[in-house]
């Protein structure tokens, strides 16, 4: 069976872009952006994520690009004969395992918040409301079983389809219908009671604070936005057509994915 490749540039830079999009830019790094100073931490968060995230994304893209072998593979045939390169991917097998645990069983809490807000159960529930609903599914372990697994097949369903037809095709209309939302919700907080002091705050640098609660918060952050997708890059790398210079290829790929990939952060 032939092995396919991306259909475009396009697809592998949004399917890159949707691994990396997720939890970390829609909740923690708000979060940690609001309790860090604002634009100061943005600014050394960006320093760090260059000089940490960079190499590892150039040496994801190169492995995979000149082994076009999946983690567990792509060392067995890139290693010089004696050397032990290749006890490397159980820990790369592992870190994939990790992440599918996490994100299936999130996955599967989003369908369930899906269909209580299409049946209406989130009318008329305040804050505390949504957490108590939210601590009942926690002790439900039938639910969230059923939701990870639906989570799970759904997903084999896609991969089935096959790379173009399935993962790419569907990942650039979901990226779509993502930058959508995403917009629209920007552009509504825009209006919102104290709206003005919020962007005063988030683009106002306030260095005292970034050093009051210590660099190694923000370090952090960026390893975590990096180490949270670095199995998936190297991953899709290994799908991408081997023709033309790398350094072009990555030079485009890396300024629009950490475009997309930032903008969504800070919108």
């Amino acid at each position: 069976m032939e092995r396919e490749n991306f259909s475009s540039r396009l697809g592998f830079i949004l399917i890159s872009a949707g691994c990396a999009i997720g939890l970390g830019n829609v909740w923690r790094f708000p979060f940690i952006t609001g309790m860090y100073g604002g634009a100061s931490f943005v600014l050394i968060y960006l320093f760090f994520l260059l000089i940490l995230g960079l190499p590892i994304m150039v040496a994801e893209f190169s492995v995979g690009r000149a082994s076009c072998r999946s983690a567990a593979l792509s060392f067995d045939v890139l290693e010089p004969k004696g050397t032990k390169w290749h006890l490397y991917k159980y820990g790369a097998i592992a870190g994939n395992y990790i992440l599918m645990m996490f994100y299936t069983t999130v996955a599967g809490w989003m369908l369930y918040y899906f269909y209580k807000m299409a049946v209406g159960d989130f009318a008329g529930l305040d804050a505390k409301g949504v957490g108590a609903l939210f601590g009942g599914l926690l002790g439900d372990p039938l639910t969230m079983t059923f939701n990870m697994v639906l989570t799970v097949l759904v997903c084999f369903g896609v991969c089935l389809l096959g790379l173009q037809a399935g993962v790419e095709k569907i990942t650039k209309t979901m990226m779509l219908c993502l930058l959508i939302l995403m917009l629209a919700l920007a552009a509504n907080s825009m209006f919102l009671p104290g709206a003005e002091a919020g962007l005063k705050y988030y683009l106002y640098p306030d260095f005292n604070k970034v050093f009051e609660k210590g660099v190694s918060e923000v370090i952090f952050a960026a390893w975590y936005r990096c180490s949270g997708y670095l199995r998936k890059l190297y991953c899709q790398r290994t799908f991408s057509n081997r023709r033309g210079s790398i350094y072009h290829y990555f030079g485009y790929s890396r300024s629009t994915y950490f475009r997309l990939d930032h903008f969504s952060s800070l919108l």
